[in-house]
Parts: structure tokens; sequence; C-alpha cells
């Protein structure tokens, strides 16, 4: 990610499950940028995660014989969970676009489904791709129930990097159209205009 922050414009897209991971590196370096936003002039984060308004498999409670039980409190807390992280990276970008020296967005829309890949684009030049663990499980508290509750800093990643090859000139092309046809197909949230629909 350090290298995306060389360029006058960085770009990072992702899709997956909370993004809880590249958060928390984003918002330090997000923050960092007030006092000194260095070359760049020009910031977009995207953000497609599951869209937690709806039943689901993964994340579920773990029923009897291990089979998934939509639990509407589990997804709610993770819907919360993604919009406490859009509401600061937005405030962040807001404040940074507002200093006069740069533009910055960040926006999270919602897909359909279970959180099955992981992707990370930088600067449409690095792309990390993984498979979720759908089948991990994680315990609520000490006595509660079990949840099928993927986690990403787990996901063994694949690394596609611009070298100039025709191979990896069109692995980069195949994964951005990827990712930008599901931004284009996907709900954009309201999170940043503090609604929750």
């Amino acid at each position: 990610m350090t290298e995306a922050f060389e360029a006058q414009a960085v770009e990072i897209s992702f899709l997956g499950y909370t993004g809880e991971t590249l958060y928390n590196e984003l918002y330090h370096r997000l923050e960092a940028m007030l006092g000194n936003p260095g070359p760049i002039r020009e910031v977009r984060i995207r953000f497609l995660v599951p869209d937690f308004r709806l039943p689901m498999t993964v994340p579920s409670r773990v029923g009897p014989e291990g089979n998934p039980v939509d639990d509407e409190a589990f997804r709610r807390g993770l819907e919360t969970q993604c919009m406490g992280y859009a509401r600061r990276l937005s405030a962040l970008a807001h404040r940074l676009t507002g200093a006069g020296r740069m533009t910055a967005e960040c926006e999270y829309r919602f897909y359909p489904g279970i959180p099955r890949d992981k992707i990370c684009i930088f600067n449409r030049e690095l792309v990390l791709h993984g498979l979720y663990d759908l089948a991990a499980r994680t315990i609520d508290s000490s006595s509660g129930p079990e949840y099928y509750d993927p986690k990403g800093y787990q996901t063994d990643l694949t690394f596609w990097s611009s070298d100039g090859t025709d191979e990896t000139k069109a692995a980069l092309a195949t994964w951005n159209k990827h990712f930008d046809d599901l931004w284009d197909l996907a709900e954009r949230s309201r999170w940043h205009l503090g609604t929750a629909s």
C-alpha cells in the first residue's frame, strides 16, 4: 500500500467482508496526510461490502448439525461496524478536500451475496486477491452462540502487479473491469448522509 501513496492520484478499491484490515491502514495514512499530503492531489477510495440488510448464509449463526441460521442482530452489528468505518473515512476525506490542496472521497456500496472473495486494487496497478474461509467460526462471547464469521487477515492473497508483460497487463485489465462492473451495478449506501438504509 505504501507505493500507492507515492502517486499524485491514489485510487484504492476493495471488495470483501467488512474491510476492517484495510480501514485501519487507510485511516492512519489519511490522518497523516492532514499535516503533509506530499505529492498526492487526489484520493478515491471505494468499498464494496455485502448487503448486511438481507438474510445471509455467511455471516450467520451456527445452527444444529452446523447448518447456517440467519441472525439479523449479528448482521446489523456488522453493518454498524462498516457504517462507522465509512463515516470516519468520509470525514477524513472531507477534511482533506477542505484544506484545498487535494480532492478526496470515500464511498461504500453494497453487493448481494456472501463474502467469498477479498479483492484489493491499488492505483489499478496492483491487485491482491484471496478467498475467505467461509467455514471460519467465532464465538460472540464466552458462552454465547457460535457464528460463521470469516476473518480477512487470515486470507492468503495472490498478487498481480504491473511488470510490463502482456500476461500481467491482461490480468490487471480483467480485475479492474470486474471491480468496475460490480461497482457500477452495486447499490449506493446512504451512510455518508447519516442514514442506515
